[in-house]
């Protein structure tokens, strides 16, 4: 069997991060962070390799996702939190949103039914501004497990 996902009882790992529940897509997975270093590319995992449409970078696209930082796993958002999938363009999102769902140099874009753990660089997050609301400091790398439930 080599390469199952199943490894770990659904326990992944990438760089410090670590995601358990990472295989069931009907469960809310959890997302531990804790890293000193400073990544400078975009960093991708498959923890789930979707079979349905692809998207692109410029797609409509509905998603599962769970945010935090990378260096403590403070989760800063998820929409298992607020109700469930939320719809948006990928053209009106942080860089690394765009190219870790919609594919870029190097990166695969996801497909429906997939889930992908993805380690965004500040400079592809929300860089040295940081948000408004504090929850993401400036110059902070962080860490997304999104399923792709649809492509418009």
């Amino acid at each position: 069997m080599g390469g199952s996902a199943a490894v770990g009882a659904g326990t992944q790992s990438l760089d410090g991060v670590t995601v358990s529940s990472a295989i069931d897509l009907t469960k809310k997975p959890v997302v531990k962070s804790s890293s000193t270093k400073a990544p400078s590319i975009i960093e991708v995992k498959d923890l789930i390799t979707g079979t349905g449409a692809a998207a692109s970078p410029s797609s409509t696209v509905k998603v599962q996702y769970v945010g935090v930082r990378y260096a403590d796993g403070f989760q800063f958002d998820a929409s298992w939190d607020h109700g469930g999938a939320i719809s948006f363009s990928l053209a009106r999102v942080v860089p690394g949103f765009t190219q870790g769902i919609g594919g870029t140099d190097g990166i695969a874009p996801m497909k429906i039914g997939g889930r992908r753990l993805m380690i965004l660089p500040a400079a592809l997050g929300y860089g040295a501004q940081g948000t408004s609301d504090g929850s993401i400091p400036p110059n902070a790398p962080i860490v997304f497990v999104v399923d792709l439930v649809g492509v418009g």
